[in-house]
């Protein structure tokens, strides 16, 4: 999955963008009610690991 997919879909249920750090982007879940970073390369495939983890702390799993 790519990180511009992940993030559409983040947004359906509700996550949102809060501020640019260093190397990533951090957007906020109200489901988890957590913090995440997501990566600027929005054309570039998520790895295994990484898009769990992400989807995990975003609620979509």
């Amino acid at each position: 999955m790519k990180t511009s997919e992940f993030l559409r879909k983040a947004s359906k249920i509700g996550c949102y963008f809060v501020s640019h750090g260093k190397e990533h982007d951090v957007w906020y879940s109200p489901v988890t009610d957590t913090y995440f970073r997501v990566s600027r390369h929005q054309s570039q495939e998520l790895k295994g690991g990484t898009l769990n983890t992400m989807m995990k702390e975003a609620g979509l799993k």
